[in-house]
């Protein structure tokens, strides 16, 4: 099945991958915040946010090369 690899497939499913990471991180982070590492959770979470950020321009990219698409 071709269309099961083209680029715009193989690129959601990556996204799908970060989206997984991203929650998966923070439920560590929450855990190790817990544990009273503050620091630690603050510099994660700022990496998450910058991963939130880009997760939008992705999604749109995303969404105009599935327009581009044939087949």
């Amino acid at each position: 099945m071709p269309g099961d690899y083209s680029m715009s497939d193989v690129l959601e499913r990556l996204y799908e991958n970060q989206q997984a990471l991203q929650a998966a991180i923070m439920e560590l982070t929450l855990l190790v915040e817990e544990q009273g590492a503050q620091e630690v959770g603050g510099n994660v979470r700022g990496a998450l946010w910058t991963m939130g950020e880009n997760a939008g321009h992705i999604k749109q990219g995303l969404a105009r090369l599935k327009k581009l698409d044939i087949g």
